[in-house]
């Protein structure tokens, strides 16, 4: 059973290289491709916003590359710095992408309060998961129950990572039918930002799993120390 895992754990790991390496593949391919009208990720992003009828979201850039994020918080579209000042493809596509979450605030989706209403108890969890899980390993003979808590723990963040799913595909949907009908893409690029959009979302995918998969072996622990 524990090869089995061992076996499935290698293979995702593997995948999540993979999927990774190909999502930065993808975004410096789409990021030397400009866009024909111009824009930069910052004016895509006033301009969906804008268009959206959002008018309290400040679009601000962040250092670093692939930081970008919506912030609910303070209600900030944070544009990393080669999407915030670049015309490409890529950087339409993130930008609109982050948007997407904004209206996804602005009009309550489900999935996303959700996972707001997670996030104090995930950053909670993540600050000690690994020492619960640590020690309940080590005591799992003495004092079964702290690695049941490590493993509730856990379980949180497994499903923060499921939550994630739908709504990061549901932003890349209104970012997608946003930039068309906006007229920003068009039959040649168009295609170019769904292929850019859909290998982040691959990234998600495939870190759900793997912490499925991780939640699954701490579970075979617990269940195996139960009957020895």
């Amino acid at each position: 059973m524990y090869s089995l895992y061992w076996v499935l754990f290698i293979g995702i790991a593997v995948i999540s290289w993979i999927v990774s390496a190909r999502m930065q593949s993808k975004f410096k391919k789409y990021s030397q491709i400009p866009m024909p009208n111009g824009m930069t990720g910052r004016d895509v992003a006033e301009k969906m916003l804008r268009e959206n009828g959002i008018t309290d979201v400040r679009v601000i850039s962040v250092a670093g590359q692939l930081t970008d994020h919506y912030n609910p918080v303070n209600k900030t579209v944070n544009l990393s710095e080669p999407v915030y000042a670049s015309n490409s493809i890529a950087a339409a596509a993130v930008a609109a992408h982050e948007c997407g979450h904004a209206v996804q605030h602005a009009t309550a989706y489900g999935p996303l309060k959700m996972r707001s209403a997670l996030v104090p108890v995930v950053s909670f969890s993540s600050n000690i998961v690994q020492w619960v899980l640590l020690g309940g390993m080590l005591m799992l003979k003495a004092f079964p129950q702290l690695l049941l808590i490590g493993i509730v723990l856990f379980a949180v963040t497994t499903l923060f990572s499921f939550i994630t799913l739908p709504v990061e595909i549901n932003a890349s949907r209104r970012a997608l039918a946003w930039l068309k009908t906006a007229g920003i893409t068009n039959y040649q690029t168009d295609g170019m930002a769904k292929d850019a959009l859909r290998s982040a979302a691959y990234t998600y995918v495939v870190a759900a799993l793997g912490s499925l998969a991780t939640l699954l072996y701490y579970i075979m622990i617990f269940l195996g120390g139960r009957r020895n």
